[in-house]
C-alpha cells in the first residue's frame, strides 16, 4: 500500500466516522432521546479544531523524530509484511494504553486530557473531543516503535487507524456485543464507563483497540446494567467557555502547587494523580474506590 493509498483510506474511514455522526444526531433528535446539545457538539468541533492545527503544525517534527530512531538506532527489522503489520498494531495499541493511563494518573497530564472527558453528553462526536495538547508531547510514547524497526509513515498511518476505532465507540446507541468481542476488543459499553463521573468507573477502560490491556493491568471495569452512567468531570467547571474548557485544569493545578507548604509537595501535586492532596482535603478516584469496596 503507497503513501497515498493510506492517505485517502484515512480520509475515507473519516468521512465513515462523520456520516454516523450525522445519522446518530438525526436518530437521536428524532426520538427525543437527548444524546446531543448544539453548544456541546459546537465545543467538540472547536476542540477538534484546536488539536488538529496543533497537529498539522506538529506533524513534521514527528515524522523527523520517529524516522531518525528508525534509521539510526532501530534494534531489528521485522521483514514478514503479516508479521510487521500485526506486531505494529498490538505495540501501538499497548503504548496508547500507557499514554492513556498516563492522561489519568499523572495529574500535569490529566491538565491536558481533561478536555476530552468535559462532556455531560457521550455521542460520536465526542470523539472528536480531543486532548488539544496531546500532539506536543505524544510521539514520545511513540518511540519504542521506531526502535522496533518500524517506519515513521507505518507508525502515524497504524495511529490513525486505531484512532478512527475509538472515535466509533463514543456512542450510546450500541448495547453490550457478543461476550467474546466483549472481552477482547473496546466496545462502546466499555468506553461508556470511561467517560462516566461515578465513582466505580473512574479511571478505568483506557484502551482504544484491545480491552485486554486493561483486564491484564487491573484497570478494567464492565457497564454495571443497574447504575446509571453521568457523564463528565465529578466537578464541571462553570465556564465553558473557549478558553477555560482548554486550561481550567491547569489554573486549578496552579492554585494547589501555590499552597502547597514544601517543594516536594508542589511536585506531587504535578505528577501524582488528580485527587492528591497534601492536607488530605480530597483524594484520588483509586483510594476512594478501595474504601468503597472494603
Amino acid at each position: 500500500m503507497t503513501e497515498l493509498d493510506k492517505s485517502i483510506s484515512v480520509a475515507a474511514l473519516f468521512s465513515v466516522v462523520i456520516l454516523l455522526a450525522v445519522v446518530e444526531m438525526f436518530f437521536s433528535y428524532m426520538h427525543d432521546s437527548k444524546h446531543y446539545k448544539k453548544s456541546d457538539t459546537m465545543t467538540n468541533i472547536y476542540l477538534m479544531t484546536v488539536a488538529f492545527v496543533i497537529n498539522v503544525s506538529m506533524k513534521a517534527g514527528t515524522f523527523m523524530l520517529l524516522q531518525y530512531f528508525y534509521l539510526h538506532y532501530r534494534l531489528f527489522q521485522i521483514t514478514n509484511t503479516i508479521t510487521y503489520w500485526i506486531v505494529l498494531v498490538l505495540a501501538q495499541d499497548f503504548l496508547y494504553w500507557v499514554l492513556h493511563y498516563t492522561g489519568h494518573y499523572v495529574r500535569l497530564f490529566w491538565a491536558m486530557h481533561v478536555t476530552h472527558h468535559s462532556s455531560e453528553y457521550f455521542n460520536l462526536t465526542t470523539g472528536f473531543r480531543s486532548t488539544v495538547f496531546e500532539p506536543l508531547y505524544r510521539v514520545f510514547f511513540y518511540l519504542p516503535l521506531a526502535l522496533m524497526g518500524f517506519n515513521a509513515f507505518d507508525i502515524l498511518f497504524a495511529y490513525l487507524i486505531t484512532q478512527i476505532y475509538g472515535n466509533m465507540v463514543h456512542t450510546r446507541l450500541v448495547m453490550k456485543l457478543h461476550p467474546v468481542v466483549e472481552y477482547i476488543f473496546v466496545t462502546p459499553s466499555h468506553h461508556r464507563v470511561h467517560h462516566a463521573s461515578n465513582l466505580r468507573y473512574l479511571d478505568k477502560n483506557m484502551g482504544m483497540v484491545l480491552i485486554l490491556w486493561d483486564r491484564i493491568f487491573g484497570t478494567f471495569q464492565a457497564e454495571v446494567a443497574d447504575e446509571e452512567i453521568r457523564y463528565g468531570l465529578t466537578k464541571q467547571p462553570e465556564d465553558t467557555g473557549p478558553v477555560n474548557v482548554i486550561f481550567h485544569e491547569f489554573i486549578a493545578l496552579y492554585r494547589d502547587v501555590r499552597r502547597a507548604p514544601t517543594f516536594a509537595d508542589k511536585l506531587k501535586y504535578v505528577f501524582y494523580p488528580p485527587g492528591w492532596s497534601h492536607d488530605g482535603s480530597t483524594q484520588t478516584a483509586r483510594v476512594m474506590q478501595q474504601a468503597i469496596n472494603s
